[in-house]
C-alpha cells in the first residue's frame, strides 16, 4: 500500500512538471493562448449601397455602424462615432455592402484529400489541410458553411477559438448510412460486419453504418453529443459511393423516424441525401425537414415538398465534376444519369415555389473549391442575380435557423439589418447587376468581415 501511494505521488509530480514544461514552451513560442484577430471594435461604413440579403435592389447611399459583432445602426443620415483607437471608419465610395455568403452543402474535411486519403490518411495531416481550406473559404467571402458530413468538430472549435481563420461551421458530424448505402466506403475486406467493432471510416467520424432504428438513435445521439447542429442521413443511392445504385432506397421508414426522433428531442432537424422520388417521399413521411439534392425527383414529389413546406437543398453541380470522374467507372455512369436532372429539378423548384437553399457539394478537388463563387453565379441559369444572392444569404440563413437551440451561433445571419450578426462584404461594384463579381473575390471583395472582425482589408493603406 505504501509503495502504491509513493507511486501515485510520483506520477502526480511528474504530471505537474510535464504540464509546467509544456506551459513554458508554449509561452515562449507565443502559442499559449491563441485568440481571434483583434476585433475592429467599432466599424463605420460610410456611403455604401446595401444589398440586405432579401431585396431585389440596392439601397440608396447609406451608413452602417458595427459594434460588438453586430450591426448596431443603419441610417441614410450621418452616424457620429467616437474616434478611438479601436474605431475604424471606412469610406465605401458608393460600393456595395452585402451579407457574407453562406454555403449550406459543404464538406470541409473532404476537399483537399482524395477519397482514399480521407479514410486511410493521417488524421492530423488531413486536419491541417482542412484548416488551410477553411481560411481560403473565408477569403472567398463565405463566412458561414453548413457541413453535411465529415469529422469537422475539431476544425469548428479551432475556428471558433481563433486558432484557425475560417467560416462559421454548422456541423452534422458523421454521415449516417446503411450497409452498402451512400457514404459506405468500406471495402469487401471489411465484411462481414462485426457488431461492436468499427472500421477506419467510422473511427475517424466520416460515416457511421447503422442498420436498425436502435443503432440510428445511438449514432445520431453521438453526433448531437459532439455538437452537431443537425443530423445528416443518406436515404438513397449516390454518385460517389461505390456500392449504392441510384435507384435504391436505403433506410427503412422506422430507421429514418428514429433519426428524426433523436434530432427533434434535441430541438433540431434531419437532412436527408435523396435523389429519387421514393427516397424523398419516405424521408418526408418519416419527418425529415430538408432534402439534399433531389436531382431525380418527379413532378408529384416536387409538389409534395412544396405542400409540406420541405426544404430542398439544391446544388448547380458544374460539368467539371462529372467529367472529372473516370470514363467507364460506376461513378461516371451514375453521374451521367444524374446531371440532366439538375436543370429539371431547378425548373420544378421554381414552378412549385419550393423552399430552395443553395450549396456546392465540392468533393476531393481544391481547384473546384476555388470556384465556389462561380458555382453560385451559375444560378443565373434559373434565377436573377438578386434571387441567386438572396438564396446564398438570407434564404440559406433561414435554413440554418431550423437548428433551433442547437444553433452554435445564435443571432440573425445572412442579412444586413439592425441587430444582425456582422458578417459583411464590401464589394467593388454592384453584384445585382454583375453577379460575375463574386467569381473573383480576390479582386472584388475589398472588405471581408465576420462577427464584426475584419479578416481582409484591401482599403487599408
Amino acid at each position: 500500500m505504501v509503495q502504491l501511494k509513493e507511486a501515485a505521488r510520483y506520477l502526480r509530480a511528474l504530471a505537474h512538471v510535464a504540464a509546467l514544461t509544456l506551459s513554458i514552451g508554449f509561452c515562449q513560442s507565443g502559442l499559449a493562448q491563441q485568440t481571434p484577430p483583434a476585433s475592429a471594435g467599432t466599424t463605420l461604413f460610410q456611403d455604401v449601397r446595401v444589398f440586405d440579403g432579401k431585396s431585389a435592389a440596392l439601397s440608396a447611399p447609406t451608413n452602417v455602424l458595427v459594434r460588438g459583432g453586430k450591426i448596431e445602426r443603419i441610417s441614410a443620415q450621418p452616424i457620429a462615432v467616437d474616434r478611438r483607437a479601436d474605431t475604424r471608419i471606412i469610406d465605401g465610395g458608393g460600393r456595395t455592402l452585402m451579407p457574407g455568403l453562406i454555403d449550406v452543402h459543404w464538406h470541409a474535411m473532404l476537399i483537399r484529400t482524395s477519397p482514399a486519403e480521407a479514410i486511410t490518411g493521417d488524421v492530423g495531416y488531413n486536419n491541417l489541410l482542412a484548416g488551410e481550406e477553411a481560411t481560403d473559404t473565408l477569403m472567398r467571402g463565405f463566412t458561414t458553411v453548413r457541413d453535411v458530413g465529415g469529422p469537422v468538430f475539431g476544425l469548428k472549435r479551432a475556428i471558433d477559438e481563433g486558432v484557425v481563420r475560417g467560416p462559421r461551421i454548422y456541423p452534422s458530424g458523421a454521415m449516417l448510412t446503411v450497409t452498402s448505402g451512400h457514404g459506405d466506403f468500406r471495402s469487401a475486406s471489411d465484411l462481414p460486419r462485426s457488431l461492436g467493432s468499427l472500421t477506419r471510416m467510422e473511427q475517424i467520424g466520416g460515416s457511421m453504418v447503422v442498420d436498425s432504428p436502435d443503432e440510428m438513435r445511438m449514432r445520431a445521439r453521438e453526433q448531437l453529443m459532439q455538437g452537431a447542429s443537425q443530423i445528416k442521413v443518406t436515404a438513397g443511392g449516390g454518385v460517389s459511393s461505390p456500392h449504392s445504385p441510384l435507384d435504391v432506397t436505403t433506410f427503412t421508414e422506422a430507421e429514418l423516424r428514429a433519426a428524426v426522433e433523436a434530432a427533434e428531442n434535441w430541438g433540431t432537424y434531419v437532412a436527408a441525401h435523396a435523389f429519387i422520388p421514393e427516397a424523398i417521399r419516405r424521408s418526408i413521411d418519416a419527418g425529415v425537414k430538408c432534402i439534399e439534392h433531389g436531382f431525380l425527383t418527379d413532378e408529384a414529389t416536387a409538389k409534395l415538398m412544396a405542400d409540406k413546406g420541405i426544404w430542398l437543398s439544391l446544388q448547380p453541380l458544374p460539368e467539371e465534376m462529372r467529367l472529372g470522374l473516370p470514363e467507364g467507372s460506376v461513378q461516371r455512369a451514375k453521374a451521367d444519369e444524374v446531371w440532366p436532372g439538375i436543370d429539371r429539378t431547378y425548373q420544378l423548384a421554381r414552378k412549385y415555389k419550393i423552399k430552395t437553399a443553395w450549396g456546392t457539394d465540392v468533393l476531393f478537388s481544391r481547384a473546384l473549391a476555388q470556384r465556389q463563387g462561380a458555382i453560385l453565379a451559375s444560378l443565373v441559369r434559373w434565377y436573377t442575380p438578386a434571387e441567386a444572392l438572396a438564396m446564398a444569404t438570407g434564404t440559406n440563413a433561414e435554413l440554418l435557423a431550423l437548428s433551433g437551440k442547437r444553433n452554435p451561433y445564435p443571432g440573425k445571419l445572412g442579412v444586413v439589418e439592425e441587430g444582425a450578426l456582422a458578417d459583411l462584404l464590401l464589394v467593388d461594384g454592384n453584384p445585382l447587376e454583375n453577379i460575375a463579381l463574386v467569381t473573383d473575390p480576390a479582386r472584388n471583395f475589398l472588405i471581408i468581415m465576420k462577427d464584426g472582425t475584419i479578416y481582409k482589408d484591401a482599403l487599408l493603406k
